[in-house]
């Protein structure tokens, strides 16, 4: 694991523990407020409520699917963090700064690696960025 000292690994821990409660608080408010498509289209929609029909589902279901995403990369900070690999780029092995650590809690590339790699994958939204 890199130098991360036990208060800045438990310092990290916690703001990772927060924020999946806040994401895990934040999906089921979405789900439950989630528009369904006959509740947002008319019995008889015409082309205009049909698009505003799809918009407002494919919205409902972009922030779910962007919370499961955060999650899930939560997820995995926690499985490298009893790893012992937290801290250390997935694709270099070297530290990632506890100032990226601080403000990015589930970043797994030190910022040249993530830079490349953003670049390289069309789906960069996926996980953790700069």
């Amino acid at each position: 694991m890199s130098n991360l000292s036990d208060g800045q690994l438990a310092e990290l821990k916690q703001m990772l523990d927060d924020r999946f409660k806040e994401l895990s608080a934040e999906l089921d408010r979405e789900v439950s407020e989630q528009d369904d498509y006959l509740d947002v289209a008319t019995e008889a929609p015409d082309p205009g409520d049909s698009s505003f029909a799809n918009l407002a589902v494919d919205l409902g279901n972009a922030a779910i699917t962007r919370d499961i995403v955060e999650l899930r990369a939560i997820e995995a900070a926690r499985i490298r963090m009893e790893n012992d690999t937290y801290g250390d780029c997935v694709t270099c092995e070297t530290e990632i700064p506890y100032e990226r650590l601080k403000v990015q809690p589930t970043a797994e590339r030190c910022a040249p690696c993530q830079e490349a790699w953003e670049k390289t994958h069309a789906e960069g939204g996926r996980g953790a960025t700069m």
